[in-house]
């Protein structure tokens, strides 16, 4: 397993709990460093998704499940649900395509006289905290966590076992790589030779706001979605703060953290228009996230043409965190297809809840800070 975001420890999980022998290859410090940890949050229910298509399924199988995980992992969550305000009447007409879609995925949802679309069951949670809980759950089940290990090479022999080598000389045997690498999955896979898709960083940048005296966000805002974006949202986080955004912009350079002087402008008017204390109010902080684009392609999931033996978790935009516990249990599928005996799924184990180290927005901002 290479990759210890959300994704990676979702599947790193899900094979442990089956009796697969994992070991879990993080590049940095540790879990959640990366795109995981700059996440908004927010567990989307699968009603704004596409019916059908696979990362709408692996959403909707992840909320079936959720619930359970959380409470036995003692993962925080904020069950505040969502409501998404349109502004006009062709916006209204979209929200309601958008309700029809919802209630064809079996998602509750509910149209109010003013045509606002109210999801009760959008919730928001602690996205470091949900990672190092998968994590130290896959450690429980008997996953090895392996960090600063940043891999070099792919080896294989014909027929016979990989072998992975880090940076430092490291070196590790396995019958099976799963690329779980985020931004840096379409390098890690052509390493093994397989050169079919590429990774292109899409920076999300997010403004935090202290909430105005007697003014608490009761639930997320957000606003009707694009072809291309979810668009600029607001939303409550755990330790009571107001977060607004994130911008949409697409970058070449994958180690490029920073929030654009033009961020602000971006957010701000969009942000006060559904939440009006926000229109005087100064952001105390400020943060990018790189979610991991596909060129061309979403959710790229299931094993290599190019490559026997590995297994490629690639593009797997900003929803990976709603949909992580979905794809670990489609990939324990794809490796039992792949001929890795699996047993019945063991029961979790769960344990003590780690003490937070500080806000998850300053954590992976203040180690990108140390990195640039």
């Amino acid at each position: 397993m290479i990759g210890a975001g959300v994704v990676g420890g979702a599947v790193a999980l899900a094979l442990a709990r089956r009796g697969s022998a994992v070991a879990l290859l993080e590049a940095e410090p540790g879990p959640g460093l990366g795109a995981s940890g700059t996440n908004s949050g927010i567990l989307h229910s699968g009603f704004d998704s596409p019916p059908g298509e696979l990362e709408t399924e692996l959403i909707l199988a992840s909320g079936a499940v959720r619930d359970r995980v959380l409470d036995r992992l003692g993962i925080p969550v904020l069950r505040c649900g969502a409501a998404m305000l349109p502004r006009d009447e062709s916006q209204r007409r979209e929200v309601g395509l958008i309700a029809a879609g919802a209630r064809r995925n079996g998602v509750h949802v509910s149209l109010t006289g003013d045509g606002a679309l109210e999801i009760p069951d959008e919730a928001v949670t602690d996205p470091v905290a949900y990672t190092l809980a998968l994590v130290r759950e896959s450690q429980r089940q008997g996953a090895e966590l392996r960090t600063r290990f940043r891999v070099a090479a792919i080896e294989r022999r014909p027929d016979g076992p990989f072998t992975v080598r880090g940076e430092d000389g490291q070196a590790l045997r396995c019958k099976l790589v799963v690329n779980c690498a985020g931004l840096f999955a379409d390098q890690v896979a052509r390493l093994a030779g397989d050169d079919s898709f590429s990774i292109y960083p899409r920076k999300g940048e997010f403004l935090v706001f202290d909430p105005s005296p007697g003014e608490r966000l009761e639930r997320i805002l957000l606003p009707v979605p694009t072809k291309r974006t979810k668009g600029v949202l607001v939303f409550p986080t755990l330790d009571g703060k107001v977060v607004a955004g994130p911008t949409a912009a697409d970058l070449h350079d994958k180690h490029d953290w920073s929030v654009r002087p033009e961020a602000r402008e971006e957010i701000m008017p969009l942000a006060a228009a559904m939440h009006p204390p926000l229109a005087d109010a100064e952001p105390i902080a400020a943060y990018a996230g790189l979610r991991p684009a596909g060129r061309g392609v979403n959710y790229l999931i299931g094993a290599s043409r190019a490559c026997a033996g590995l297994i490629n978790v690639a593009a797997i935009r900003s929803t990976g965190l709603s949909a992580s516990l979905g794809i670990g249990a489609h990939v324990a599928e794809i490796v039992g297809e792949l001929g890795l005996s699996m047993r019945a799924e063991r029961e979790l184990i769960g344990g003590e809840v780690a003490p937070a180290e500080g806000p998850w927005w300053q954590r992976t901002a203040r180690h990108r800070a140390v990195v640039v």
